[in-house]
């Protein structure tokens, strides 16, 4: 059991600056480029994280491209996660989008179709690039085909982040995971939670959104798939009621199977936050999370948590009085029981996103300012000779197709 303070890491130096010999500090990006496989409509933790650092980074007056299975209409659902679109045949536009917007900072956020468009965009124009790591792609593999071994998913996660600059990981025990797998270029990115939305004042409204169980409540919130372990939870002789909250592709079968548990269904806005507030123990049983954004709403809400001695509860718990982590999940349960809603509040408002953001930014790899230039110039010229090459080739092909 983890018993280390756990706080949001500090605002650590760009890797590349060297204040005690004078070093000058690279130049923070102003025009990003976010290429990613996961965003709005989806709902979920990546897609959120996304969201409002990008919000926050245009707050700090950054300009945004956002590149998204959303601007493509030739997509096709990700195997086992149908809400997640893949975008085919999309790298010619995105490369002229690249080109178009000539960001200061590449990001590729996801290891899906377009990711793997715009590594190779940059590779070939020799741009720099960072990624980030939100889900432990090769735990999540395993966990729903057991005869695709371990080692291979790592193999695929080398092949798509060695060549970044940074790779972004929400947590220290995430880092020291990959570093472990031997990853080399990692960097801290923390997450924000929105604290007004989520707040302990939703608690009890009307009676409460679980007026008619009895007490006391433990839930989950959060998408309902073998990968998340909700089994685990389900499984514990527990007190009171047990609530899950979300939807995925394990619902029916975990319905059928544990009917004395309530599923309420997916849950947005005011509505999601009254069963964070009105929950006395927020249960968070994956092993798979990279952080687990859900533990900071709950928190936020004044809903301790408990959670296994995973990636994402034994950084943030431990040491705030705020949840519980144990191999014995049962035992962090009944543990958090009597912990204070006060401070589960207190160690959410630690956490916000204009730090989430200013974060990004930092660990952000943009071109100096007047390499950029050149970079821009040459690059353009070489696209542009390439297109007129690419014209006068198909107008010398119709005029022999006309000749016959």
């Amino acid at each position: 059991m983890s018993t280390d303070a756990a706080s949001p890491p500090p605002a650590a130096s760009h890797p590349d600056s060297d204040p005690e010999n004078g070093a000058e500090t690279p130049p923070l990006a102003t025009k990003i480029l976010l290429v990613t496989d996961a965003w709005e409509p989806q709902v979920n933790g990546v897609v959120r994280t996304l969201s409002n650092t990008m919000d926050e980074l245009r707050a700090m007056g950054c300009e945004i491209e956002v590149i998204s299975p959303a601007d493509y209409p030739n997509t096709v659902p990700l195997i086992t996660y149908s809400e997640i679109r893949l975008a085919l045949g999309a790298r010619d536009d995105v490369e002229d989008r690249f080109l178009a917007f000539a960001p200061d900072a590449v990001h590729i956020a996801t290891e899906g179709t377009l990711g793997w468009d715009a590594r190779a965009i940059c590779l070939k124009h020799k741009f720099p690039f960072t990624t980030s790591y939100h889900t432990q792609f090769p735990e999540y593999v395993t966990a729903r085909f057991w005869w695709i071994p371990l080692w291979a998913g790592y193999r695929f996660m080398h092949a798509f982040h060695d060549k970044s600059g940074r790779v972004m990981v929400a947590t220290p025990t995430m880092q020291k995971q990959l570093q472990l797998q031997g990853f080399r270029n990692t960097a801290i990115w923390s997450r924000g939670v929105d604290i007004e939305q989520f707040h302990p004042r939703l608690r009890g409204v009307d009676g409460g959104v679980f007026k008619d169980l009895p007490k006391p409540v433990f839930a989950y919130v959060g998408r309902v798939s073998v990968e998340k372990n909700i089994e685990a939870f389900l499984k514990l002789d527990l007190p009171g009621s047990k609530v899950i909250v979300g939807g995925g592709p394990a619902l029916d079968d975990l319905k059928a199977r544990y009917p004395n548990a309530v599923f309420t269904g997916p849950k947005f806005g005011e509505e999601l936050a009254r069963h964070y507030a009105d929950a006395d123990v927020f249960v968070f049983p994956s092993f798979t999370d990279t952080f687990g954004l859900v533990i900071l709403e709950a928190a936020a809400c004044g809903t301790p948590v408990a959670g296994y001695v995973a990636p994402g509860p034994q950084d943030i718990l431990p040491g705030t009085g705020a949840g519980i982590v144990d191999m014995d999940l049962r035992k962090a349960c009944l543990e958090a029981l009597q912990l204070k809603r006060e401070d589960a509040r207190a160690l959410a408002e630690r956490y916000s996103w204009r730090a989430c953001a200013e974060e990004f930014r930092r660990n952000l790899e943009p071109l100096p300012k007047e390499r950029g230039r050149r970079f821009w110039h040459k690059l353009r010229d070489l696209r542009a000779r390439a297109k007129e090459r690419r014209r006068l080739a198909r107008e010398a092909k119709e005029a022999r197709r006309a000749m016959r």
